[in-house]
């Protein structure tokens, strides 16, 4: 950051910063689908069978025991006391708002759970589902978070890569979830095809206009079985130099608001799931590379960030 402690947000440090300590998110897989799923139409080019949750508990498991089970493992690992439960997998929205209700209702049921992640779509999000979130909320005393795929603002990206929705529905859907006080995620891949670094930068942009609490930046691995997968493997489609994710990754940040937490910048896969992901390196390396080339060339999340409230009127002497 600025002051020089800090080259961009974490969300460890957010989440330490809200509730005095550490805390975990603890995924959640629903036996649930998505709208882009439906009517013959076959998801997004680039998610799998399984959605992202490669390494999830079946979600035959219920929902109390897929977090008791992890809860336990990273108590002991990382002596930890506070968990977020998260609804990780595919559209937790995307359920009859009974059993939306019951599944969220289930998850508050374990000990030291402080707060719920939903993960959802955003042309998935509507008043009554936020008004069962809203009563939950009240009712345990809990915070709520939703988390928005939108991937990218370049809204010819999103119609070649299947998404079934554009920019206006998310930004309806976080217009429409401030209104309910609760936390936004954004989700966003910043190496998708035809994608540009510009468009890095716009999305940064946006979302900093739009005061979006957090942010997952993921780059774009390509899962097996998809159709992204047979495209790159005909060479209709290729994954940009890891020297221009890098570089798109620090005009993201350099662009992204000071106020939004961090809370990933790689992705994460089981290299057994997919044909290309992360140029076969781990996602610590690319971070440590990401970190000395900041480092090295004094960039730092927020640094290009004076582009809102009229900025060009400071242009005009004495305004």
């Amino acid at each position: 950051m600025k002051n020089g402690s800090k080259l961009y947000y974490a969300y460890s440090d957010y989440l330490k910063k809200k509730y005095g300590e550490k805390v975990y998110k603890l995924p959640i897989n629903l036996p649930v689908s998505c709208p882009n799923r439906t009517d013959g139409k076959k998801g997004c080019s680039f998610c799998a069978g399984c959605g992202t949750g490669f390494e999830a508990m079946s979600s035959r498991i219920s929902v109390k025991e897929q977090l008791e089970q992890t809860k336990h493992y990273i108590a002991a690992r990382y002596h930890a006391h506070k968990f977020i439960a998260y609804f990780q997998n595919y559209t937790n929205t995307f359920l009859p708002l009974s059993e939306f209700e019951r599944y969220v209702k289930e998850a508050l049921e374990v000990p030291d759970i402080a707060a719920v992640s939903i993960s959802t779509r955003p042309d998935c999000i509507r008043s009554d589902y936020l008004d069962v979130l809203k009563n939950i909320s009240k009712s345990y005393k809990t915070d709520i978070s939703v988390e928005l795929g939108l991937q990218t603002v370049n809204y010819h990206t999103l119609s070649a890569m299947d998404r079934g929705h554009g920019l206006a529905e998310f930004i309806d859907a976080v217009l429409l979830i401030r209104e309910y006080g609760f936390e936004t995620c954004t989700h966003v891949i910043l190496n998708l095809p035809g994608d540009e670094l510009s468009d890095s930068v716009e999305t940064a942009r946006v979302i900093s206009a739009l005061k979006i609490d957090t942010v997952k930046v993921h780059s774009l691995y390509i899962a097996k079985n998809t159709r992204l997968c047979k495209e790159f493997t005909d060479g209709a489609i290729s994954v940009c130099l890891k020297e221009e994710y890098i570089k798109r990754v620090i005009a993201f940040l350099e662009n992204l608001s000071p106020d939004i937490a961090v809370e990933r910048l790689f992705s994460r896969v089981p290299e057994k799931d997919a044909v290309f992901s992360n140029w076969g390196q781990s996602w610590w390396a690319l971070r440590d590379e990401l970190t000395a080339q900041m480092l090295s060339q004094g960039s730092y999340q927020g640094r290009c960030f004076h582009y809102l409230n009229g900025a060009a009127l400071d242009k005009i002497q004495g305004a």
